[in-house]
């Protein structure tokens, strides 16, 4: 890779950004993460970034590498880029805050919209209810629960950079987990939100979201359950 690195990083705010080239010295097995930091801790301090746990936990470090949302501090030079140089970018869709600093606002609030939070069914003073895990629906359920909030598939996902009212892979792999899990208490609610504007119905299926998630997780697939258990509701009435 040669003693330097070319990196060229987004900066800015909203409405005004502009890119700025920096020269970082090469390092074996140099994450992404390493980079940026060595920007900020060496070149310049005013840059903007987020981090947390930097092993891949937390996903906090989501930024668009190369024109691809990654999670930088496992994603390693050299597996990005053959030449000495890459270009590093917050998360497309997203407002920005400041430099690589996405608001994750939105992201949160299409969670909301799609009503992918848990529901109780029962109080703190019932027991709780036995779940057999392996049954059909545990096991769909399970499938999505590693999901870490990080985003990566919101970034990549084309339908939601062209429509600005869809929930987007995340908030609906979320309800579609939900709606398998024996606990929750408010499945047509659920289905409701899913299935109107900007819900599963808008996803075109190009796979983005599970082409990119860094977990390895299937979106789409909870997609197509969404849009499945959507229409057989409309063809039988509620539940």
């Amino acid at each position: 890779m040669g003693d330097k690195l070319k990196v060229t990083v987004r900066r800015g705010g909203p409405g005004a950004q502009h890119d700025q080239t920096y020269a970082v010295p090469a390092e074996d097995n140099q994450t992404v993460l390493d980079v940026v930091s060595w920007i900020q801790q060496y070149a310049d301090p005013t840059l903007s970034y987020r981090f947390a746990c930097r092993v891949g936990m937390c996903g906090s470090c989501a930024m668009t590498v190369n024109g691809v949302p990654r999670w930088t501090c496992r994603t390693h030079v050299r597996k990005v880029s053959e030449r000495p140089e890459i270009h590093i970018a917050p998360l497309r869709n997203l407002p920005v805050i400041k430099d690589l600093v996405a608001d994750m606002d939105p992201f949160f609030d299409k969670w909301i919209g799609a009503e992918a939070l848990h529901h109780p069914s029962r109080s703190r003073e019932e027991a709780i209810a036995p779940i057999d895990p392996q049954d059909a629906a545990r096991q769909e359920a399970d499938l999505g629960i590693e999901c870490i909030n990080c985003a990566v598939c919101y970034a990549a996902c084309d339908t939601v950079a062209g429509n600005p009212d869809y929930l987007g892979p995340a908030a609906l792999q979320r309800a579609w987990t939900l709606l398998n899990d024996a606990k929750d208490g408010a499945h047509d609610t659920i289905l409701d939100a899913v299935s109107g504007t900007g819900g599963c119905h808008a996803c075109h299926s190009m796979g983005s979201c599970t082409q990119h998630c860094p977990n390895e997780l299937d979106p789409m697939r909870a997609i197509a359950g969404l849009k499945r258990d959507t229409v057989r509701r409309a063809f039988r009435g509620r539940r």
